[in-house]
């Protein structure tokens, strides 16, 4: 037994409530070291009667097996220890270490469920098909409010290219967010800021002029409402822009100025050749980074958050450079957005591993890049294969509660990397096999505006080209693909919400699939990411129900025997029930 693997602690993802009377607890182990794993349980303080349940394997990465069991108790506290058996030896695992017998006070405690901490995201957002849209390149819809350098919409951007985008031109295509099936839509930042990425914000309480105004937001945001699509705004707090008027003023008064402490400036006067201030990433000096630990910035920052939802009714906010700001003013944040709008969703963009943020008293959730790292390599690139793949999608799995998996925003491309088409090299078939993963995964599926009809683009700002509204140039195959994915997953409740296991990670066929499944319904789901046409036998797959005589396959919409062997195209997709 290589006890060295063995891990548990009694909070955060390895224990948390799943129901205020039900714990949900996990253990690490050594890849297949174990056989059998039992928890032992009782109540702490009565410590009579105890309980047993045997684990599960949950998921598996290259080095580890992941256990799971729900603990289940009236009293909401508890005390259990873990009985390892390798098949050569049995040993109980505590919170002192391993032994041969319970001693006294070894056992693990999580000693309440206490309401407030049976937390977790928003139902609608659990599941839930986000639309991202970059909004200065999506559609012109008022030639009026144009900048004045307004280039063609086809022409290739540079970083200063104004194309006129608005929120009339997202009004205007409605249409076609709702032809294509979305639940909701996430903005790039739109307050007033002289770039065309408006992510060096100059009025924080202003939709940018060359957008719209305040009305026109509002009826953005009730038209989308409307359609039970819910909008999500973009805040960035990390820093501001050069035009904010607390750095104008500072750049104007220097030290004596009343906002000189929102920003780390080394020295006066200001200068930005290079800049002596503290900036987002290098040196970038039209964006001063904002001090959020100071008292008067955070209070105008998180009036900032909540005024947008009174005013304007948006369902959440998604938080640019999380990462980079205090725990303690994200905890106030949430306090804040939550008490006006508890409902709301607050995601993170954060880039890494993520759990400390979405313990409950932060972000509900982020956006999941290290899930689109694993897609680049697996499907886009080919540079790692199935077993990999699922490898690091249990990292990923297991490093955050199961809600949170479900409202994590996975993504294959956004406004700062690269088109996924383009890193396919252009072949829609490796495309259409991560969307199918996409669509069909546990999480929250996010589409980058025009990934939908086909659009290519190298990274920024090559990756934020005009929308194509030609229907000429656009792929309506893989617009199709994506509807059709789309309807699947609302006609099958367990393709948003239910639980998620990999069941194929064959390298040798480069064949991967996973179960979606509840108490009623399992649905598997294989693909083919290899340009020869795979067998499975599907007496094989470790179903976690029993599985009928006769399969219906969800796409080709047929029924075949069980017993039959599957083939599956090159670089095909089934889906079955």
């Amino acid at each position: 037994m290589l006890k060295e693997a063995v891990y548990h602690i009694a909070h955060g993802n390895y224990a948390y409530p799943v129901k205020p009377d039900t714990l949900r607890v996990m253990l690490r182990a050594g890849r297949g070291d174990l056989k059998r794993v039992t928890v032992i349980y009782q109540d702490r303080y009565q410590g009579s009667e105890q309980m047993l349940i045997e684990m599960e394997v949950a998921a598996q990465d290259e080095l580890f097996d992941y256990y799971q069991a729900d603990l289940q108790l009236k009293t909401k506290r508890f005390a259990y220890v873990f009985l390892l058996d390798d098949g050569v030896r049995r040993v109980f695992y505590t919170e002192k270490g391993f032994y041969d017998d319970i001693l006294p006070n070894t056992q693990f405690q999580y000693p309440y469920i206490a309401i407030q901490d049976l937390w977790e995201p928003p139902a609608w957002s659990q599941g839930a098909v986000i639309y991202q849209i970059f909004p200065e390149r999506f559609a012109n819809g008022d030639p009026t409010n144009d900048p004045s350098n307004v280039e063609p919409w086809d022409k290739l951007p540079t970083v200063t290219s104004q194309k006129g985008g608005d929120l009339q031109g997202i009004i205007d295509r409605f249409d076609h967010l709702l032809e294509l099936g979305i639940d909701v839509i996430y903005l790039t930042p739109i307050f007033e800021a002289p770039s065309n990425h408006k992510y060096d914000t100059i009025d924080y309480y202003k939709i940018d002029p060359h957008f719209g105004d305040l009305e026109k937001c509002k009826e953005l945001v009730e038209l989308c409402h409307k359609h039970n699509i819910r909008v999500i705004f973009d805040a960035v707090f990390n820093h501001s822009g050069y035009g904010f008027f607390a750095f104008q003023d500072v750049l104007e008064k220097g030290q004596g100025s009343p906002y000189a402490h929102w920003f780390n400036i080394e020295s006066f006067p200001v200068k930005t050749d290079p800049p002596n201030y503290e900036t987002f990433a290098n040196d970038i000096y039209t964006m001063p980074k904002l001090m959020t630990y100071q008292p008067d910035v955070r209070e105008y920052l998180l009036d900032v958050a909540v005024y947008w939802i009174r005013e304007a009714n948006i369902d959440g906010w998604r938080l640019d450079v999380a990462n980079e700001i205090d725990h303690d003013f994200w905890r106030e944040f949430r306090k804040a957005v939550k008490q006006e709008k508890p409902d709301a969703l607050i995601v993170g963009e954060i880039w890494h591993e993520a759990s400390e943020w979405v313990r409950g008293d932060q972000f509900d959730c982020v956006m999941n890049y290290s899930v689109q790292y694993a897609c680049i390599d697996f499907f886009a690139k080919g540079t790692i294969r199935a077993e990999t793949f699922a490898h690091r999608l249990a990292k990923v799995q297991m490093n955050h509660t199961q809600s949170v998996n479900r409202a994590m925003f996975n993504l294959l491309g956004s406004h700062d990397t690269e088109r996924f088409l383009t890193m396919c090299n252009g072949d829609t078939k490796r495309l259409a096999l991560a969307v199918a993963f996409q669509m069909m995964y546990e999480g929250a599926p996010m589409i980058y505006y025009g990934d939908e009809v086909g659009m290519i683009g190298k990274s920024d700002p090559d990756c934020r080209r005009g929308m194509i509204w030609d229907e000429e140039r656009q792929d309506h195959e893989i617009f199709q693909w994506y509807k059709d994915l789309i309807a699947l997953r609302k006609k099958h409740p367990v393709l948003r919400m239910g639980d998620c296991r990999t069941a194929v990670a064959d390298s040798a066929s480069n064949v991967f699939g996973f179960i979606r499944f509840n108490k009623q319904d399992q649905v598997l789901v294989l693909l083919n990411n290899s340009a020869y046409a795979r067998t499975i036998n599907l007496e094989t797959i470790p179903w976690p129900r029993e599985v009928p005589n006769l399969m219906q396959d969800l796409l080709l919409e047929k029924r075949f025997p069980v017993s039959e062997l599957l083939v599956i195209e090159p670089f095909g997709v089934r889906i079955l029930e």
